[in-house]
């Protein structure tokens, strides 16, 4: 079992570099479809903008992150929504919830049997789990090209230090199904993504997300590092004149 991302969540750089995550999760969130009045418990709610379009169609949400930073981030920007700052595999309630939802996160998840047990308590009978993440292969030709150049200039190994958990479907609907739940629907689909600033939009993915790869590294290593990991992927990467990311993404619905 891997260790527990040490990630350094940074709200305004989120908030204003790396919106497209809120963006693209408009898909799962037409999918999950809130109704009036419904509890729904939002896992990985980082700064609440998802929450606030749950709100916004008459349900009651409440949002979960372990970041305390990404929570009051959210509390400021939403002040009329329940947000709450807890580790999703330990998180219980007593209250009960007609829905669970999450948008990139549960791959931050490592522990992803105890976060399955945490959906299984907070919903009521006949709820629903509606979802997508990083699934299997995600980010795998950035994640070689960092491979490459940290093993080339520091002997550091980017499988040793990856926070991720990127499962199938298959692997995944195991889980879910040895917890009681129904799989009614599983996608796993390439989704690739641009990111804006140009050159230097991969500079605020990594400083956004890849904290766990430069343990060891002053802020003048990280940031020589970075020009190698461009110059190395820029040839596959990196597509007039933006970067473009191998995503994979996982989408689950299921029922309790």
């Amino acid at each position: 079992m891997r260790l527990k991302s040490k990630n350094s969540w940074k709200p305004n750089l989120y908030d204003d570099k790396i919106a497209y995550v809120s963006q693209y999760g408009q898909g799962i969130f037409d999918m999950l479809a809130p109704k009036q009045n419904e509890k729904i418990l939002d896992i990985g709610c980082g700064t609440g903008d998802l929450t606030k379009k749950i709100a916004e169609k008459g349900a009651i949400p409440t949002g979960i992150d372990a970041s305390n930073k990404m929570i009051q981030t959210a509390k400021q920007k939403y002040p009329d929504i329940t947000f709450i700052d807890a580790d999703a595999t330990s998180y219980r309630s007593d209250e009960k919830f007609d829905a669970v939802f999450s948008n990139a996160a549960l791959h931050w998840m490592t522990e992803a049997e105890a976060v399955i047990q945490t959906i299984a308590s907070a919903l009521s009978p006949g709820g629903r789990f509606v979802a997508e993440f990083g699934g299997k292969d995600n980010i795998n030709t950035l994640l070689k090209g960092m491979d490459v150049v940290l093993k080339e200039q520091h002997n550091i190994s980017v499988d040793q230090n990856n926070p991720w958990y990127f499962p199938s479907i298959a692997e995944y609907s195991h889980l879910l199904e040895k917890h009681h739940f129904r799989v009614v629907f599983a996608q796993h689909f390439d989704r690739p993504t641009t990111l804006a600033d140009g050159i230097d939009g991969l500079d605020y993915w990594l400083d956004s997300f890849a904290d766990d790869f430069f343990p060891e590294l002053t802020e003048t290593e990280k940031r020589a590092v970075y020009e190698k990991i461009k110059e190395h992927l820029a040839p596959t990467l990196y597509i007039d004149d933006h970067w473009q990311i191998d995503y994979k993404r996982l989408r689950i619905i299921a029922t309790k």
